[in-house]
Formats: C-alpha cells, sequence, structure tokens
C-alpha cells in the first residue's frame, strides 16, 4: 500500500502538516490537490489557529513540481485543486498563520510554496534556487512575490540565472526569519508557532487580509478601506469581545486573554 504523501497532526490550535513524497518531495497533481483540501480545513476550523508546514528527511524539502510525473502524462497546466500549486498561493481567504520549516534543498515551486508561507525558518544546510530558466520556463509564481519582497536585481539574479544561494544569503534578504541547526529547526518552528497561536488571531486574520487585498491600492484608497471597515477582517475585530480585552488588559497591566471573538 502506498504511503500517504500528506500527514498532519495537531497539538492544541497548531496543525503541523507533512509533506512525504521520498526521494525529492516533488508535488504531483495528486498531491498538490491534498495539500489544497488539508489547507482548506486549517482555514474553516476555527479551533486552530496557526500550521506548520514541513518535509520529512533532511535532503530535500520540496524540489517543486514532479517532472517524472509530467513525463508519464501529469500535466504542468493540470487542475491543482482549491489551493492551486502546493494548495497555498491560490486559497482564498487564508487569513490565519502559516510557518515554513525549509531542510535541505528548495527549489522552483517549492520555493514558491515556501514564499506562500507569512513566515520561513530554515536549517543551515538549506539550499534555494529558481531553476526554471535553465529548462526553458518561467517561476511564474516566484517572478510576481521575489521582486517586491527583496531587492528588485537580487530577485531578478535569481530568477534569470536559477542560481543555487544557501540559508544565509536568503535570510541576508529578509526571506528567512531565522537559520537554525537541522537538529534544532522543528523545534524552533514549533517554539515560534505557539508564541503565535497565544496572540490575538482576529488581529492576524485583519492583516493577512490587509496586506493581501492592499497590495494593489494606493496607499490612500487601502488606509480608507481600512477605517472605513470595508475589509471583513477588520470590522470584526473592531466589534469584538478581544478589541476590548485588549484594551482593559494594557490597562491592568496584565497578559490578555484573547478569544477570537
Amino acid at each position: 500500500m502506498t504511503q500517504a504523501p500528506i500527514r498532519t497532526r495537531r497539538e492544541g490550535g497548531i496543525l503541523e502538516v507533512t509533506l512525504d513524497r521520498p526521494k525529492a518531495n516533488a508535488i504531483d497533481t495528486a498531491t498538490s490537490r491534498m495539500l489544497g483540501e488539508t489547507f482548506r480545513a486549517f482555514r474553516d476550523d476555527a479551533s486552530l489557529r496557526v500550521a506548520i508546514l514541513r518535509a520529512e528527511g533532511d535532503r530535500f524539502f520540496c524540489a517543486g513540481w514532479d517532472l517524472k510525473a509530467a513525463a508519464e502524462g501529469d500535466a504542468p497546466d493540470a487542475d491543482f485543486g482549491v489551493g492551486g500549486f502546493g494548495g497555498l498561493q491560490e486559497l482564498p481567504n487564508l487569513n490565519k498563520l502559516v510557518i515554513c520549516a525549509v531542510n535541505g534543498i528548495c527549489c522552483g515551486g517549492g520555493f514558491e510554496l515556501a514564499l506562500s508561507c507569512d513566515l520561513i525558518l530554515a536549517s543551515d544546510n538549506a539550499r534555494f534556487a529558481l531553476p526554471e530558466i535553465r529548462s526553458g520556463t518561467v517561476a511564474d509564481a516566484a517572478s510576481i512575490k521575489l521582486p517586491k519582497r527583496i531587492p528588485y536585481h537580487v530577485a531578478m539574479d535569481m530568477l534569470l540565472t536559477g542560481r543555487w544561494f544557501d540559508a544565509h544569503e536568503a535570510e541576508r534578504w529578509g526571506i528567512l526569519r531565522e537559520v537554525t541547526t537541522p537538529g534544532d529547526l522543528l523545534a524552533k518552528t514549533w517554539e515560534l508557532a505557539r508564541l503565535l497561536e497565544s496572540g490575538p488571531p482576529l488581529v492576524y486574520a485583519a492583516i493577512k487580509e490587509v496586506v493581501r487585498e492592499s497590495e494593489a491600492l494606493r496607499f490612500h484608497d487601502a488606509l480608507g478601506r481600512i477605517t472605513r471597515r470595508h475589509f471583513p477582517t477588520v470590522g470584526r475585530l473592531y466589534d469584538s469581545e478581544d478589541q476590548i480585552e485588549g484594551a482593559r488588559a494594557f490597562a491592568e497591566k496584565r497578559e490578555p486573554v484573547w478569544k477570537g471573538r
């Protein structure tokens, strides 16, 4: 019996999602659809607040699109499922936090999958690349995202040459939150997840929606949408018990108790 390529486990409000497709954790259409269903269920479960995306093994986080599957007829323009390729980058209304833990090789669509997460940690054995240029195709999601997140000419260098770079360079350009040893990666990721789990979920949701929906707006237009509560998550936050609790906790010099309502 073939082992499922996706495993999950949860602790409180944290869901850990593990990609496990030996040898390179490459993603075919079926795996992409499974990831999309997994993250849709995470999005829609009110008891979950943070997700961790990781991969099994030390050599590969994800080699991206499964070229062997493609050679056997799994078309690269197939229906990748509700969240698009990898289940995350096109999943609508994902207003919860996703942390990525990268070990080993993270390239092509695997790198794009990591870029779809809110925070990325990596072990010092991680290596990154966008090698699509060498096979005559475009790293589509990375071409959109990367020049907006790091200096333009650095992003263009990565996209145009397909060169490899290590975790410390990725950290230097602000792609990574932290670089750890391979042995510490998962523990550090869970430590961050527990910290975020204890935070205000309605504020996190508002931040994610505002950042996502404001990307194509002018500053004053986006700010006006916030102040007029045109973002649903902002309206929910401003009318919430948590909004009052935050002010009370500050005045009383105590830690707030967030209820997500």
